[in-house]
């Protein structure tokens, strides 16, 4: 009998097409989820004018998709743990496509934010899906970057929302921007077809052919024979209940430093989206439309993903980590001081880079801490947690704005997050992670 270690065959994968065509698959949903996401704000000037909702409620409405994805990052993470991560997707893709069109459907501000909340559920849902998916079958030295490159989608979709949904608006209305959405829609049935599905899910189903079959496209030198044996290691099995893992084997302190982290970055990112705007306009910068700002964040963002991501398998993810919260810090105080207009462009690029950007390292870094029985379930959970600092941010943010406070201050309310996301990150304790454990096992499998 031939025992077959299926991951230690992932890490050692040579990238292929069968690695392309993941990564193209997973980059292709982000990118619809990234456009999803955005499109509400590109078209939130035009929404409110037509539906005369007040700037109150015009922030519930946007509020709504936020609550959505704190719910689905949560429930459709932990439920791809137990029906198999490919279904997790499409169902999460089916719900943000459907959905998003569905509220430029609506005529009213209550429908609307309905159909925002149940996209919502598929925006936050997805996200721990493929960073689980892609950590699985990624090669161990380039793991780090397949993660943060399919994830740079996210910003590639923002600024798609941004330059589409200006044409779009002005040719056709807000409601096209929304019904847009909806044409990822038609992609289910080949995802079905191309996408594998998690390995551990098929050996604990005895899916043993179809596991077969994906092995031999993602390491083609694998032959199959009837009497391969495989099985799950003992620290991958997940026993009880897949939340309660998350605090097992001297995870649980990382756990939360993981939670904390997420929720001091996605509050960064959603501070900075919802006002960096105004801020700037009040401090009398002239510096073109607020589609300039999204360019410049999100173009930031991917650098600082793909740039995140390529040090990450260099170097200690941990630590590159706190090097990038470290420059959140400071990039999005300086933007409290006056600068020039080049300056002003180069810091709020950093500071796309080291919030949007940083996010992304920091979903690669949850992916490779967690066993991959419980990744999905991990990772939802750090990104629900932290989809309440989302929806917080743009309240407490507002409320400090509404109190004309200088704007130096401003911006160091939206910088302190990330001191304390830097202590969090700083405080894992890494060596509880599952990669640290492989490579245990593997120095005391093989200690020459």
């Amino acid at each position: 009998m031939r025992h077959i270690d299926v991951h230690k065959m992932a890490d050692t994968a040579k990238f292929n097409a069968f690695h392309t065509s993941l990564l193209l698959w997973c980059g292709i949903i982000i990118i619809c989820d990234g456009y999803d996401l955005a499109v509400a704000g590109i078209a939130l000037p035009s929404i409110m004018k037509e539906m005369g909702v007040t700037a109150q409620n015009a922030g519930f409405m946007v509020s709504s998709a936020l609550f959505g994805m704190m719910f689905g990052a949560i429930s459709l993470g932990t439920l791809a743990d137990r029906i198999g991560r490919r279904w997790a997707i499409v169902i999460c893709l089916a719900l943000f496509s459907v959905f998003t069109a569905a509220a430029g459907m609506t005529t009213d501000p209550y429908m609307f934010s309905v159909m925002r909340f149940l996209a919502g559920l598929g925006i936050g849902g997805v996200m721990p899906n493929v960073v689980a998916q892609m950590t699985e079958y990624s090669p161990k030295k380039i793991r780090a970057t397949m993660v943060t490159l399919m994830f740079s989608g996210y910003a590639i979709g923002g600024m798609l929302a941004a330059v589409l949904g200006k044409g779009l608006l002005e040719q056709h209305g807000w409601q096209s921007v929304f019904l847009a959405a909806g044409v990822p829609v038609i992609l289910i049935p080949f995802i079905l077809k191309s996408m594998p599905e998690s390995m551990p899910f098929l050996i604990k189903q005895n899916r043993l052919a179809e596991l077969k079959s994906v092995l031999a496209r993602m390491e083609p030198s694998y032959r199959a024979t009837p009497d391969d044996n495989f099985q799950i290691p003992v620290t991958e099995r997940a026993e009880g209940a897949p939340i309660g893992k998350l605090f097992q084997e001297g995870r649980g302190f990382s756990t939360i430093m993981f939670w904390i982290a997420f929720f001091m970055c996605l509050f960064m990112v959603y501070a900075l989206s919802s006002w960096l705007a105004k801020l700037m306009a009040g401090a009398g910068y002239s510096l073109g439309s607020a589609l300039t700002f999204v360019l410049v964040l999100n173009f930031g963002a991917v650098i600082g993903a793909v740039g995140g991501g390529w040090l990450a398998d260099r170097f200690h993810i941990k630590y590159v980590l706190v090097a990038m919260y470290a420059l959140a810090a400071v990039s999005i105080t300086m933007l409290g001081y006056p600068v020039s207009t080049p300056v002003l462009f180069l810091l709020v690029g950093l500071a796309g880079a080291s919030t949007i950007g940083t996010q992304i390292v920091t979903y690669a870094y949850a992916g490779q801490f967690y066993p991959s029985t419980v990744r999905s379930t991990g990772i939802g959970w750090a990104s629900g947690v932290g989809r309440s600092g989302a929806i917080l941010a743009p309240i407490v943010i507002g409320t400090l704005v509404g109190m004309a406070l200088p704007l130096q201050q401003n911006f160091l309310a939206i910088s302190i997050p990330a001191v304390i996301a830097t202590i969090a990150v700083s405080l894992i304790k890494h060596e509880r992670s599952a990669s640290a454990r492989e490579i245990a096992v593997q120095r005391v499998a093989d200690p020459a």
